[in-house]
């Protein structure tokens, strides 16, 4: 077997709707279980984002303490460990708010979104250097990996500035959120022309947006990724009218990889991969 593969499962994001699917999970209780099922599956890191009480995306503390302490005592009761990646995304919050809950709960991972960017052409995906600056202090001050969520080509040099000016310290961690209208096309072209400008010595993850899920995926196993992500943030189908459920994408890549002759790292290892402080 090659070396080993990490699996993210990124459960609900800001914007899938059960409207669009009924399997996408919004409650505390559902975002636990699906963290649960998933980690069961295969999943060493779960990327999180909350929603509230009408099941729309909150940035607001006390939502997200809920939400993961509630995640930490299911996947205790079920005996599994799980690798937390918490969002700090939410162009409409406060930045304070976009921060507040990394001190409280103390996760491995967040996202480091490296830019601003006219999402789907129809709002601005807003992150400013300010904010990057102060993000990037606060993680290594609490010692939580960023997770540097790149859409577009442009935020590979915002992550080099941020490295240079001591924002970020390597070894730095790539995420490569491709098939985004506005960002980069979710193909091998996309990747072919990102990898060569990570910085020496990172790993690197990728998904695909939508219809551009699997084959991503693919051309990121063929690239030799150090992981990969999936979930109903990303994508709602397994196939063409038939809906995924996380667990289920967990399962199927769990299968493409080993296929691809690589084994399934646990928890433990990807923080050993990624070099990661578990705090709680």
């Amino acid at each position: 077997m090659g070396k080993k593969i990490i699996i993210t499962a990124a459960l609900c994001g800001a914007g899938t709707t059960k409207k669009q699917t009924p399997y996408v999970p919004i409650t505390p209780e559902e975002i636990a279980k699906d963290a649960v099922a998933c980690a069961k599956a295969g999943a060493a890191i779960v990327h999180f984002h909350v929603r509230d009480e009408e099941g729309k995306n909150t940035m607001e503390t006390e939502r997200f303490v809920q939400v993961i302490e509630l995640v930490r005592e299911e996947c205790a009761k079920a005996n599994v460990d799980i690798v937390l990646n918490l969002t700090t995304s939410g162009a409409k919050f406060p930045e304070d708010m976009r921060l507040a809950h990394l001190p409280i709960l103390k996760p491995e991972m967040c996202s480091y979104d490296p830019g601003t960017m006219n999402w789907a052409n129809s709002y601005v995906f807003l992150n400013t250097p300010q904010f990057l600056e102060r993000l990037g202090l606060v993680a290594q001050e609490l010692q939580i990996k960023p997770e540097l969520e790149i859409f577009d080509g442009g935020m590979m040099g915002n992550v080099d500035y941020y490295l240079k000016k001591g924002f970020l310290k390597a070894p730095l961690h790539y995420q490569f959120v491709l098939g985004v209208s506005g960002g980069m096309d979710g193909n091998i072209d996309s990747l072919n022309f990102l990898l060569p400008k990570m910085q020496p010595g990172s790993t690197w993850s990728a998904t695909g947006i939508g219809r551009s899920h699997l084959p991503v995926l693919l051309a990121a196993l063929s690239a030799g990724c150090d992981g990969l992500r999936i979930g109903l943030e990303d994508n709602i189908y397994m196939d063409k009218g038939v809906l995924a459920t996380n667990a289920s994408l967990v399962e199927r890549t769990v299968k493409i990889s080993e296929l691809a002759g690589r084994e399934i790292a646990t928890a433990a290892e990807a923080r050993e991969i990624l070099g990661l402080v578990k705090h709680v």
